[in-house]
């Protein structure tokens, strides 16, 4: 199954790719999972890897796709998610010795599987959504190969095989070196992720403030950030695909990022600097690993310590911002530090 190719011994493999299906692989506007599952599977695609991506059956990619759940449950109500999850992680691990290894995008649910087949699986932990699901990761600790996308996300009750940044398809976003003169909030519209402190920043600032995501707590919407919209100084654009999130964010002055819990990573603030947008970010989690103070925006504690910073923000270098996103979080690097991660797992096992 495991060819070896050349004298520089480099081994082709057989890759199953495992995405969730709450959106269409790649997403349309909103799956961050589904986004990374996707460059990933294109970028070893592209390095002439064998890559089955199993994912929504109206999912897009240039290996092999193979699929029982016919759209994302998140953009198809009538879809129960439990029973799409079952059907979708199931087919895949009944087919499991076809492959030279598995790599799980689709957080703790098919490591329940793990202890019944032989392929060796790779879990991506995209965070912890709760920490009741510690459990289930401690239980599969040895068996199981374990990748964080920061270092600052990783729990000490578990083993890790490394830390693999998230990587971008740098070639939706464009470096613009001449931004307008607005502020934008780019995600989700929840409390974690800090809608109204970017709201009360702008107003500080006395800037204007483009918003932009998905309303994913319409109570918090409704009460923190609806009586700010106008016409004028805050404006909802609502949720944004890639052609206007390029725009949105290449235009952007700066990306205000004030999130109100520890985020594992932060796709929207790479994106930005591979816009050349520096961010402004509250100083929790991964930021300190995604952001370099002072070079490519600015690590604060406070609304009125972002609102300081903002008057610094010409000393920037946006051309900086893209090279430091270039050479860190970019997909083609994603994808070699997975290949890596294969190779240290399979390589024993070509041995035998």
């Amino acid at each position: 199954m495991i060819t070896l190719l050349g004298i520089e011994k480099q081994y082709y493999m057989k890759i199953a790719l495992l995405s969730p299906v709450a959106w269409r692989t790649p997403p349309r506007h909103y799956g961050p999972w589904e986004q990374i599952a996707s460059n990933i599977a294109e970028g070893l695609v592209e390095k002439g890897h064998d890559v089955t991506l199993f994912a929504t059956k109206d999912s897009i990619t240039k290996g092999t796709l193979e699929a029982v759940v016919e759209t994302g449950y998140e953009e198809d109500k009538n879809i129960d998610p439990k029973i799409a999850e079952c059907l979708h992680i199931s087919n895949l691990m009944e087919q499991a010795d076809k492959f030279d290894i598995i790599h799980n995008n689709f957080d703790f649910l098919p490591l329940t599987y793990s202890g019944l087949i032989k392929t060796p699986v790779v879990t991506t932990i995209h965070g912890f959504s709760s920490p009741k699901i510690l459990q289930v990761f401690k239980k599969y600790n040895r068996s199981s190969h374990y990748v964080s996308i920061s270092n600052s996300d990783r729990s000490p009750e578990l083993e890790y095989a490394a830390t693999v940044y998230n990587g971008i398809d740098k070639s939706l976003f464009t470096l613009n070196e001449v931004p307008d003169n607005y502020l934008l909030y780019f995600g989700r519209i929840h409390h974690d992720k800090g809608t109204w402190e970017a709201i009360q920043i702008a107003k500080k600032a006395n800037m204007k403030l483009i918003i932009s995501g998905i309303i994913q707590d319409q109570s918090y919407f409704n009460e923190k950030v609806a009586p700010f919209l106008n016409d004028d100084d805050i404006i909802y654009a609502g949720s944004s695909g890639p052609e206007k999130r390029d725009q949105l964010l290449g235009n952007a002055f700066a990306l205000l990022h004030p999130i109100n819990f520890a985020e594992p990573f932060g796709l929207s603030v790479a994106e930005s600097m591979f816009c050349g947008t520096p961010v402004i970010a509250f100083n929790k989690g991964s930021m300190s690993e995604l952001i370099v103070h002072e070079k490519t925006g600015f690590l604060v504690n406070s609304i009125d310590e972002a609102v300081e910073s903002i008057s610094a923000l010409k000393q920037i270098n946006r051309s900086y911002c893209r090279e430091w996103a270039d050479k860190n979080f970019s997909k083609e690097k994603m994808v070699e530090d997975y290949i890596a991660v294969y190779n240290d797992i399979l390589t024993p096992l070509r041995c035998n």
